[in-house]
C-alpha cells in the first residue's frame, strides 16, 4: 500500500442513530490502483462508503483526501476535490435521456462535454441509447450509466457500490473489463459481493466484519485465505 495514499481514514466511527455502525476502521487508497471492501451483508461496506462521500457524518475519526482533512466536508466539496461516489442505488433520473444524465453528469466539469464521445467509448452501449429514457435501460446497462456519469466529473477517486448488483451474468464481464481498465488509470475504491471479480479488479482488499476491518492484504493472498472463506460465510 502506497506510503503517501490518495485517500485515508483512521480511527473512523460512524453512528445511526444511537447505533454503532462502524468502529475504527482504518482504511488506505492508493493514487492508482484497485481497493476491494469485501464482507457480509450488514457488515458496514455501504456505511463505510457512504461515510468517506459524506453522505453519512462520521462520529470520531478522521479522512483524508490528496492530502486534505475533509472529514467535516460537505458532500460536493469532496465531489470538487475529485471523489466520485456510485451508490448502490444507481442515482440516475429515469425520466431523463441516456444523453440528459450525462449531460448532467459533466455539469461540475468545465470540459466534461468534452469527454462524452469518450466515456461511450469506454461503454459502447450507451452510445446507442443516447435518446432513450434512462428508465427504460436494463439493469446492466443503469449501472454503466451511473459509472459514466460519475466519470464526467474526472474524478481523481472512483467509488463504488456493488456496481454489478441485479446485472445479467453477460454484462458482468463487461463490467469489470470496463473497471480493470479504469483502475490501471486512477484510483478504484469497489464494494461487490461478487468476490471473484472484486478481487481481479483490485491489488489490495479489505474484508470488513461487524463495522470493523478483520482482514486485509494484497489480493493475491486475500483470495486463498481461509479466513475469508470463515468471514463471507452467511
Amino acid at each position: 500500500m502506497a506510503d503517501n495514499p490518495l485517500l485515508e481514514s483512521d480511527g473512523l466511527c460512524t453512528y445511526y442513530g444511537t447505533s454503532q455502525a462502524l468502529f475504527d476502521v482504518g482504511i488506505k487508497v492508493p493514487s492508482r490502483g484497485g481497493v476491494a471492501i469485501l464482507g457480509r451483508n450488514g457488515a458496514g461496506k455501504t456505511t463505510l462508503l457512504k461515510t468517506l462521500a459524506g453522505e453519512l457524518a462520521a462520529t470520531r475519526g478522521r479522512i483524508s483526501f490528496d492530502g486534505t482533512d475533509c472529514t467535516r466536508a460537505a458532500v460536493e466539496n469532496r465531489v470538487r476535490r475529485g471523489l466520485g461516489h456510485v451508490p448502490q442505488e444507481h442515482g440516475i433520473f429515469a425520466g431523463m435521456t441516456v444523453k440528459e444524465n450525462l449531460l448532467i453528469g459533466a455539469m461540475g466539469n468545465r470540459t466534461g462535454r468534452e469527454h462524452i464521445e469518450e466515456v461511450i467509448t469506454l461503454f459502447p452501449r450507451l452510445g446507442q441509447r443516447l435518446p432513450q429514457k434512462a428508465g427504460t435501460l436494463s439493469g446492466g446497462e443503469r449501472k454503466m450509466l451511473a459509472i459514466s456519469r460519475a466519470l464526467l466529473g474526472r474524478p481523481h477517486l472512483l467509488m463504488l457500490d456493488e456496481p454489478t448488483e441485479g446485472v445479467w451474468h453477460g454484462v458482468i464481464e463487461e463490467i469489470a473489463v470496463r473497471l480493470e481498465e479504469l483502475s490501471r488509470e486512477m484510483a478504484v475504491l469497489i464494494v461487490e459481493q461478487h468476490v471473484k471479480l472484486a478481487l481481479r479488479v483490485s491489488q489490495y482488499c479489505y474484508v470488513m466484519d461487524r463495522g470493523r476491518i478483520a482482514l486485509e492484504g494484497p489480493s493475491d493472498q486475500i483470495r486463498d485465505d481461509p479466513e475469508l472463506t470463515r468471514l463471507l460465510a452467511p
